[in-house]
């Protein structure tokens, strides 16, 4: 199998297995998003999950933001 992708192998075929249970989909501001959990008790955006593409120009939604109550 030929892979053609700027990625490098690591990123492609992962050695070490990430602790995944501190993820969750979550309903904010009436956007739905892919979070990850702090050790501080916060959330940390990973993804914003929309078909609008107007919520893509919010940079509220930008991944590696960290979400208010």
């Amino acid at each position: 199998m030929i892979l053609y992708t700027p990625l490098s192998p690591n990123d492609i075929f992962p050695s070490e297995e990430k602790d995944f249970n501190n993820r969750q989909c979550v309903n904010y501001n009436g956007k739905q998003l892919y979070v990850e959990q702090t050790e501080d008790g916060g959330y940390r955006l990973l993804q914003l999950l929309s078909t609008d593409p107007q919520d893509f120009m919010n940079s509220d939604y930008n991944p590696g933001t960290i979400l208010k109550d």
